[in-house]
């Protein structure tokens, strides 16, 4: 199997799936995934002496994700953006769709930085260091994103919490 190709097969969906939890658009995660695939396409050496592929390739899609929020900010004025995608897959439960509405509702409150931190460690069962070598930070930076995440999720999910009691 060429080396892109199982690349491809090995992170392309975690690598989506990240991209798709930070910018909630599908088109947007899709190009991000496309072009980050086309960057190692055309610069193959680039992965040359990387001792984690997918830390590597994670810290690619948030990079370009932040990249992204910053021309972004920049069209704002000039279009309205488009409405996010749901983060679930849906269900036939009334009770089950509100329940992930919520959930998804508290996700995108969380600022983006700690959004990526709690995908990374609940999502993808990543460490702590792991997380750090995949976003470029201190693992304790890590940590703290990840407890600041958690404590507002707990906050803005306790109502939830409460009316299921």
């Amino acid at each position: 199997m060429p080396p892109l190709e199982r690349l491809y097969d090995t992170h392309a969906q975690a690598l989506y799936a990240f991209a798709l939890d930070l910018t909630r658009h599908d088109a947007e995660a899709a190009d991000i995934l496309q072009e980050i695939f086309c960057r190692l396409a055309a610069k193959p050496l680039l992965l040359h002496g990387v001792r984690d592929e997918r830390a590597f390739l994670l810290r690619m899609v948030y990079t370009r994700v932040v990249d992204a929020s910053r021309r972004r900010a920049v069209r704002k004025r000039f279009a309205d953006s488009e409405k996010a995608s749901p983060l679930f897959a849906n269900a036939a439960d009334p009770d089950e769709v509100e329940f992930r509405d919520q959930v998804a509702r508290a996700l995108e409150d969380l600022p983006g930085n700690q959004r990526a931190v709690v995908h990374l460690k609940l999502l993808q069962d990543f460490t702590f260091e792991q997380i750090a070598a995949a976003l470029d930070i201190p693992a304790n930076t890590a940590a703290s994103r990840y407890r600041y995440g958690i404590d507002k999720l707990r906050t803005l999910l306790r109502p939830l919490y409460e009316e299921i009691q």
